[in-house]
Parts: structure tokens; C-alpha cells; sequence
């Protein structure tokens, strides 16, 4: 793990007033914050969603976040990376994914804010189960998430 990149899974909601004052307090040498929070909406695929339930494997997800904050790093010069994502019973409008990346200069740091969520979408073992006015059921992974990645 490199010395600047905080990643974490937490149930526990965040505060992004924190998340940026860790990204910028005795950070003079990067010029550029970028910041990317991922929200729980109310509708998913033409459906209500009244709550999103999600799920991990502890051991697994900690190497897999940091595989990908890693690969950013590789592809771009970037000072701080933070990353935290949620688990558990999460109801509408509850933040679900923090991404914060600071940088010389800002075509790194919205590059790689971007590139970590994409690559969070579709390489990082979370489920997610819906609860919509239907019921409940597992969300699969969506083609775009994929193609997205893919152009990377």
C-alpha cells in the first residue's frame, strides 16, 4: 500500500468535509482535488428502489481496492487517494462510495477519480441487493459499467 492512499470499508457513513480536509491539510505541492461521491438513487432500471443492501468479502475486497488505486497510480503522477465504500442496509440518498484523488495538476486527478470508479464497478467483490415496491433481488453487473472499463 502506498503511504498516501487511505482505503476503507465501513459501515459507518463518512463526512466529506474530512475526506477533503485528508486530502489537502499539508498537501502544498498538488494544485488539483478531485472528489467523486456515489449516492443511493431512487429508481434503478425503470423501478422504485426504497433501499440498497450491501454485501462484501472482507478478505478479498481490501487487495481488490487497492489492485485498482494501484493501477491509477501507475497510469498518472498523483499525491493523496482516498477511498472508502459502504456495507450494509443503506436507505435513498445515503452516500454509498467515497473517491478522492489529489494531483499536480487536474487532468490526473479527474482521470484517475474516474478511472478508480469505473474500475470499482466492475473488478471490486460488493453485491448489492435491491429492495424496490417489487421486492427484493440481486443487482448484476450492467453492460455499460463493463464497456466503460473496457475503454481504459
Amino acid at each position: 500500500m502506498h503511504q498516501l492512499d487511505y482505503i476503507h470499508v465501513q459501515t459507518e457513513d463518512f463526512s466529506m468535509q474530512a475526506q477533503y480536509q485528508a486530502l489537502t491539510v499539508n498537501n502544498p505541492s498538488d494544485g488539483a482535488v478531485v472528489t467523486f461521491v456515489g449516492l443511493v438513487r431512487d429508481m434503478n432500471e425503470g423501478k422504485s428502489v426504497t433501499s440498497l443492501e450491501l454485501e462484501h468479502y472482507p478478505a478479498m475486497v481490501i487487495p481488490a481496492l487497492q489492485n485498482i488505486v494501484d493501477e491509477a497510480r501507475q497510469r498518472w503522477t498523483l499525491g493523496r487517494v482516498r477511498l472508502i465504500h459502504r456495507v450494509g442496509k443503506l436507505t435513498l440518498n445515503e452516500q454509498i462510495v467515497f473517491v478522492g484523488v489529489s494531483a499536480k495538476h487536474r487532468g490526473a486527478a479527474f482521470a484517475a477519480a474516474e478511472f478508480i470508479m469505473d474500475f470499482l464497478k466492475t473488478q471490486a467483490p460488493f453485491w448489492k441487493k435491491e429492495t424496490t415496491n417489487d421486492g427484493s433481488h440481486w443487482v448484476q453487473a450492467r453492460h455499460t459499467d463493463q464497456e466503460k472499463a473496457e475503454k481504459w
